[in-house]
């Protein structure tokens, strides 16, 4: 069975093709190409805007004209993460398996997210046994890494008043809010020193976590790389002098790391107290992350000495601020049970060739000022580490409106075809919801998807269920918006 024997064949048929188009964020021309062509093979009016966006649009079936016009949206890039670090997201094909009831990709993000809800929307653009009113199709760029699509939308890309977002991970579940974000980067200027002749060195090597997305995630508890590294070396130099080399951990804002190493040096009359502390270290983190984490791996070995270290200040204070630097839930929603309110990410350490070391992180939260409380806070630590902080423009949340007209459509819908009335949620993740009402304030949203789960990791998988439920409840939500006359 090939991917595109599945049902709705349609819907998987365009998404077999997507997923054959190398698509990382901020790195979208190939798939603004495919989409560009697609509407001309098709027939379909298409426009973009100065940033790349796309929108098609499609006339209603006769009788329905005077119809709402609804905008399906969805974005067209994708967090690449791979267990093969040679794997070329640019320039290389995703290779999908099906798994049961589950379609996943062979050791890299499968890219659900979102090239389920682009498919689902270029299907319902060409599937001509459809009964709807004026439709729009909107592709947004660069969701994944800042939503500059979203927030730079020009201002007359879209006609529509209901706008439905395709970019949710649950199934029988509609989201009428979702938090907003901010980015905060601090990054540390060092000075290169000579590597002591004297000490053993050493690499230590994270692996293998669960990972995940940094707002749909974050609640589960799981380790992050960047953390787990930052406490052991940080215990370590409690008793001894380290002299640190390498760092790195983590790629993505929006993802948990789940894999990240450090090469540090110690006397060597002491690498013996390293070799305990370790093994003291992965027995404590073991049993602190047991049925949570069942694959995590910590490493250490011995390897020859490097060519510089870092500067013993600036070691001293990248190493006690990672360690210091909030990560996980700040708290929980008093309004609906079980949504995260306020979060931060430790997301990544990189080294770059300029003698610097940036630290991404990224904060989330439903309450405005809650969410500039915690990204003040994250930059109160690196400051205070000496490290230049700046904070990104983020964007906003999406408030609920538990009057929307299209939100009692769509659970009206799902109650229709499948018995089931679903649950109307707001999302900690980040939607490009709100940055769209800053600019077309009128507009009534909500957002639904089929199920999908291990975003942002390789371990992202779809099921395929739910996909065909996912496809009926939209192409039902068209049916009815048709009948409304405006």
């Amino acid at each position: 069975m090939t991917i595109k024997n599945l049902k709705p064949e349609l819907v998987f048929d365009i998404f077999d093709q997507i997923t054959k188009v190398p698509r990382p964020s901020k790195k979208e021309g190939k798939i603004r190409q495919f989409l560009l062509d697609f509407a001309e093979k098709h027939g379909i009016a298409v426009k973009t805007d100065e940033v790349g966006n796309v929108v098609m649009s499609k006339p209603a079936t006769p009788g329905h004209e005077s119809a709402p016009t609804v905008i399906m949206q969805s974005h067209m890039d994708m967090v690449c993460e791979s267990n093969d670090k040679s794997f070329d997201f640019e320039n290389t094909p995703i290779t999908t398996v099906i798994d049961g009831d589950w379609l996943r990709a062979e050791g890299t993000t499968l890219g659900a997210d979102n090239g389920i809800g682009m498919a689902a929307a270029m299907a319902a653009m060409v599937d001509s046994t459809l009964v709807h009113g004026p439709l729009e199709a909107l592709f947004t760029v660069d969701e994944e890494t800042g939503m500059t699509g979203a927030n730079n939308l020009g201002p007359d890309m879209l006609g529509g008043n209901i706008l439905i977002n395709l970019d949710s991970e649950d199934d029988a579940e509609i989201f009428i809010g979702c938090a907003g974000g901010v980015d905060t980067t601090a990054t540390f200027h060092y000075n290169r020193s000579v590597a002591p002749t004297d000490f053993h060195y050493f690499k230590i090597d994270v692996s293998k976590g669960l990972g995940g997305h940094s707002g749909g995630d974050i609640h589960l508890g799981r380790a992050n790389a960047n953390k787990l590294i930052a406490r052991f070396l940080f215990t370590l130099g409690q008793k001894h002098e380290v002299s640190l080399c390498e760092i790195d951990g983590g790629n993505l804002r929006n993802a948990i790391a789940r894999a990240a190493h450090a090469v540090f040096g110690i006397h060597t009359s002491k690498k013996e107290d390293v070799r305990i502390a370790f093994n003291q270290y992965v027995a404590d983190i073991e049993n602190e992350y047991k049925g949570i984490e069942p694959t995590l791996s910590l490493e250490l070995e011995s390897i020859d000495r490097p060519d510089f270290c870092i500067d013993s200040t600036t070691t001293r204070n990248l190493i006690y601020s990672l360690y210091c630097a909030p990560h996980g839930v700040v708290s929980m929603s008093r309004d609906l049970e079980g949504l995260v309110e306020t979060s931060t990410n430790l997301a990544s350490v990189k080294m770059l060739a300029d003698n610097k070391v940036l630290v991404t992180t990224s904060q989330r939260s439903s309450v405005e000022s809650r969410k500039w409380d915690i990204a003040y806070q994250v930059e109160a630590t690196f400051a205070l580490a000496g490290a230049e902080v700046t904070h990104g423009d983020g964007y906003p949340g999406w408030q609920p409106n538990m009057n929307s007209r299209i939100m009692q459509i769509a659970s009206d819908a799902y109650k229709n075809l499948y018995g089931i009335t679903p649950a109307i949620k707001a999302i900690h993740a980040g939607l490009e919801c709100g940055l769209f009402l800053t600019k077309y304030p009128h507009l009534d949203m909500v957002s639904f998807g089929p199920t999908l789960q291990g975003v942002h990791s390789p371990s992202e998988r779809m099921y395929i269920p739910a996909v065909e439920r996912f496809w009926g409840q939209l192409t039902e939500i068209l049916r009815m918006v048709a009948d409304i006359k405006e």
